[in-house]
This record gives structure tokens, sequence and C-alpha cells, in this order.
């Protein structure tokens, strides 16, 4: 009987340290693969309360690698969170690195040269997205990150962008490397201004949502090189600018448009675009390849990166907004980030037709012949920090903003 005891004791001793083994080997495996995605579920907030959905924190070992963060909702902060990875951007190894003596990259202003990432990445496209970016992306609103979203619905649109060419290359006639830009916003201190044959002079011309042409050659020049816009802005000026002769998005040959994707309904937009069809979600029955009118090619379509524009937010536009209720309502204009855009892509960059400190002395836009209005400061922008920002930018060296007096 002793015998028999001390043969069952001592299997059961062998049975236990294998379970120990297996355990511990099973547990580094599991903590390896869920400790980014428990980094991200758990990473602190800042003076912020957050209510999220009862679940599991810690999801089961197939849900790691397969299962998007828990969708957090707008409504459930009182204002902007502070993650940890807030200021955590994704990079490009490939950034352009400027010869030009004059570039804007080599200037010595400290708080530009402290802000400034000249390798920050600008374009979203298909490879750029995974569950990885995606549970790091989820925690930003719109158009900062996908909040709200939900992970394939934004990947199949995701999925269809090409990887961009290069941007702006250095014309071929430049003696000294530096590429040129101009900014046109729709300010109207351009109206009767005279500045079209100057605009046109650039080597590159931004322009953005309704930029009507027809008529105001004198004052903004009939060139463009770079449209910026949202679906939104091209949907909706085509039908409220007509009577201004706005018929069509500038359609100029060699032209390259930049999408910034404000909400779901730009990535429905892009995915009935990219496929060729109409599209879904808010512009359902819309086809989006009408607005080009034959001219749309994807190698010079463009598709802005959430963290690019995160990116402009926080580091040159944080708004006194953010901390307030309407905090996921803030944004900078499209025109910011056209001018933001050019600051990155350019090296010497002016800018026309943005808002001034004496903008009450113009009309809203240059093209109000007859009828005048005047900029509204509705709370989804902050123009007391657009006009801030701008007249800094200028006064430091880093663009030349166009001012009447």
């Amino acid at each position: 009987m002793q015998k028999a005891w001390a043969v069952l004791s001592l299997i059961l001793t062998c049975c236990m340290l294998l379970y120990l083994l297996l355990w511990e080997n099973l547990s580094e495996q599991f903590h390896s693969k869920t400790v980014t995605i428990s980094a991200l579920i758990l990473s602190r907030l800042r003076n912020t309360s957050l209510h999220i959905a009862e679940r599991p924190i810690f999801p089961t070992e197939k849900e790691v690698s397969t299962t998007p963060i828990p969708i957090l909702y707008k409504n459930n902060f009182t204002k902007l969170p502070e993650w940890d990875f807030e200021d955590v951007y994704l990079r490009n190894s490939e950034a352009r690195r400027p010869t030009c003596p004059k570039s804007l990259q080599n200037t010595e202003d400290p708080k530009f040269k402290e802000a400034v990432l000249p390798d920050i990445q600008l374009w979203l496209y298909k490879n750029l997205l995974n569950i990885t970016e995606w549970n790091r992306l989820a925690h930003f609103n719109n158009p900062f990150g996908f909040m709200e979203y939900k992970y394939n619905e934004v990947k199949r649109a995701v999925d269809l962008i090409p990887k961009p060419s290069i941007f702006l290359p250095v014309p071929e006639n430049s003696k000294d490397g530096c590429i040129r830009c101009a900014v046109v916003g729709t300010g109207g201190i351009l109206n009767n201004s005279k500045m079209g044959k100057e605009i046109d002079s650039h080597d590159y011309v931004f322009r953005v949502n309704g930029a009507v042409i027809q008529g105001y050659e004198e004052d903004v020049g009939n060139k463009t090189s770079v449209y910026v816009h949202t679906s939104f802005s091209m949907y909706s000026n085509i039908i409220t600018l007509k009577k201004y002769g706005f018929n069509s998005i500038p359609l100029d040959k060699g032209i390259k448009y930049v999408m910034i994707p404000e909400g779901m309904r730009d990535f429905d937009w892009l995915q009935g675009l990219l496929q060729g069809k109409a599209s879904n979600g808010s512009f359902k029955g819309v086809s989006p390849l009408k607005y080009f009118k034959g001219n749309f090619n994807e190698s010079r379509f463009y598709v802005l990166h959430p963290d690019f524009l995160r990116y402009i937010r926080n580091r040159f536009m944080p708004s006194k907004q953010l901390q307030g209720r309407y905090w996921a309502i803030y944004r900078p204009t499209n025109g910011a980030f056209a001018l933001f855009l050019a600051i990155h892509t350019c090296d010497i960059v002016d800018a026309y037709g943005f808002i001034t400190e004496d903008h009450h002395m113009y009309s809203n836009y240059y093209y109000e012949m007859f009828k005048k209005t005047h900029v509204i400061f509705y709370i989804n922008h902050d123009y007391g920090l657009e006009i801030k920002t701008w007249k800094e930018l200028h006064d430091a060296g880093i663009i030349r903003l166009f001012q009447r007096n």
C-alpha cells in the first residue's frame, strides 16, 4: 500500500510540474500578444470622464489578433480626451528632403522648429490601416481618427486607395531647387485685389472648396495645380455656387486632387469613386466620378492621413473650444489644412484670401459682387485662432500673407 501511494504521489508531482511549465509558457505568449492592445485599452485619461459599455477588459487570445477595441463614443467625453499617445504620429521615412536654401524647413523660428515634423505621414492609403493602427486611431474623433466608426466599413474604402506618387516635384526650370506655392482661399479681401497674375506666377497653386474663377481671373488667377476638398464641399458647392459661375471643380491638365476625410460619408464617397460606381450612405445613389468630368486619375488623387490632420490641430491650432462641451465639433477649416499641406510640401508659400484682422472691411467671399455677406464665427471653426495663426506665421517668415493694408 505504501509503495502504491509513493507511485501515485510521484505521478501527481510530475503532472503538477508539467502543468506549471505549460501555464508559464502560455502566459508569456498571451502577454506578448495582449500587451499592445491592453496598453491602448487601459491608457490613462487625464482630466476626462469616460464611460464604456460593459465588456471584459482583457480579450481572449483569439480576439487579440482579430478584434478592434470597443467603440468609443464622443458623447461619453465632456471635453477632448487626452490620451498618453495623443501626440504620437505615423512618420514617413521617404519624406522629401528639400535642397532649396530658402526652404521654410530651414527657418530659425524656435516655435515653428519645435512644432513642425517634416516627416509626418501626409497620406492615407492601403496597407497603412490594420488592426493595430485602427486600435490607436479609434481613440480620436473625426477627422483626426476613427472614433465611433466600424473597422471593416472604413478599411473597405482605405484598401482601395493606391499608394500615391510624388506630390509636388521640383520644377524642371527651377535654378535653386525651390518649390514656390500660392494657396488661395475664398476671402473677400481678394475682391478687386488684382493679384491674379502674381498668383499664377507660382510653380503650384492650391485652391479649396468653392474655387470660383470664371470672371474673377484678374483677382484670383486661373491656374489650379492642387484642389483640396471634402466630399460635402464638392457636392454642395456645385449646387450653391452655380449663380457665381461655379459649374464644376477645377479641371486643369495634370491637376492633383486632395481629399480631407472628415467623416464616414467621405469613406462611402471614396468607395464609390475608386470603384467607379454610385456611393452609399449620405450620398446614396450619387456617382462621385461625375464631378471630375472624365478628368479623374488615381495617380493624381490623394487622401490626407488622420495623423496629419490631428498634428495640425494639436501643434498649431489647439483651440480653447476643445476644452468645452462642443469639443468634437471643432476642426481647422479646409483652407487651414490646405495651407499647412503647402507648408509641408513646398519651400516658399504665399497665402491669399485668408482671414485677417480687418476681415470686417471685406465681404465673406471674393465672388460676392452685389449681395455681400460677412464672416460668421460658427462654433465648428475658430476664426479668431486662424487670424492669429496666419499673422504669426507671416511675422515669422514661414509664409507671406496677403494683406490689403
